[in-house]
């Protein structure tokens, strides 16, 4: 059980570091982000911010649970590749 906890915690240190290396999109091929926020906000999310962080759209929300969630989005297939939270 104790290893359980301890391979959690390290996964959610990760993800940032995932992030970074999975957002390797050239920026003439990003989407525009508005289509990000739409597709969120369709979803049930608030969003309060976005901002671009090693090569991915990083959005400040909440999301449809209504949790504050920061997440790293690849800018242009939009899939969530890592989380500050």
């Amino acid at each position: 059980m104790r290893f359980i906890g301890i391979a959690a915690l390290a996964v959610t240190f990760a993800l940032p570091a995932v992030a970074k290396e999975m957002c390797n999109v050239p920026q003439d091929q990003w989407r525009p982000v508005e289509e990000l926020k739409t597709q969120l906000t369709a979803k049930g999310w608030t969003i309060s911010n976005v901002k671009t962080e090693d090569g991915c759209y990083e959005v400040y929300a909440k999301d449809e649970t209504g949790k504050r969630v920061e997440v790293f989005f690849d800018p242009l297939s939009f899939e969530a590749v890592g989380t500050d939270d």
